[in-house]
């Protein structure tokens, strides 16, 4: 929400700034990994730049190799997959998109499909068979935004509100999806989950 004179107030989910984390549970499930395949969509062009900003350091910095793929439609996400299964990456990371978000369904079973392990940002992907996310806790984010209008509906003025960070992480591991790709989920992972659906 844009404040006059151009400021900000509102609710950060942050996801972004979550990549190298989310790259790193990728890697702790599947350690011989070397190549990721980054989906991204062009259209939404702020997320897209930072994403790559963020994903790219933190690729490096674990040895990973990365492929940048864009897909911005229904046909071109599947076009992407058809590519994913000559290239063979080891595994894939979609980024934080509200088009993505979308298309939940499509990507988790184009990705189990394909056989191609992939790491989400949103609790929503794990919900349809996504094998790892990592995010923020979007219900408490909402809860937080109704906070936040409940304030203004009783006449605090938004200019004078801070950006508020949704700081409820959550990172969920669906073992069911993991052992439709043969991949055996360490004890790690699983402490450190919040939820692992069986």
């Amino acid at each position: 929400m844009a404040r006059p004179g151009g400021n900000l107030t509102g609710i950060n989910f942050f996801n972004r700034e979550l990549v190298g984390k989310q790259l790193e549970f990728l890697r702790e499930l599947m350690p011989s990994a070397k190549r990721i395949a980054v989906l991204v969509n062009p259209t939404e062009a702020t997320v897209t730049e930072g994403t790559l900003r963020d994903v790219e350091p933190a690729a490096r910095a674990k040895g990973l190799q990365i492929q940048v793929v864009h897909a911005s439609t229904s046909r071109e996400i599947d076009a992407a997959f058809a590519a994913f299964a000559r290239e063979r990456p080891d595994a894939l990371f979609i980024a934080s998109d509200p088009f993505f978000a979308s298309r939940r369904l499509q990507l988790s079973l184009l990705a189990m499909r394909h056989a191609l392990p992939a790491v989400y940002s949103g609790r929503e992907y794990a919900e349809v068979g996504g094998l790892i996310t990592y995010g923020s806790d979007i219900t408490d984010a909402y809860r937080r935004a109704g906070d936040y209008v409940g304030r203004i509906l009783k006449g605090a003025k938004p200019e004078d509100m801070p950006v508020v960070q949704a700081d409820k992480l959550e990172l969920i591991v669906n073992v069911q999806s993991a052992r439709a790709l043969g991949l055996t989920v360490p004890q790690s992972l699983l402490i450190a989950a919040d939820e692992v659906i069986e």
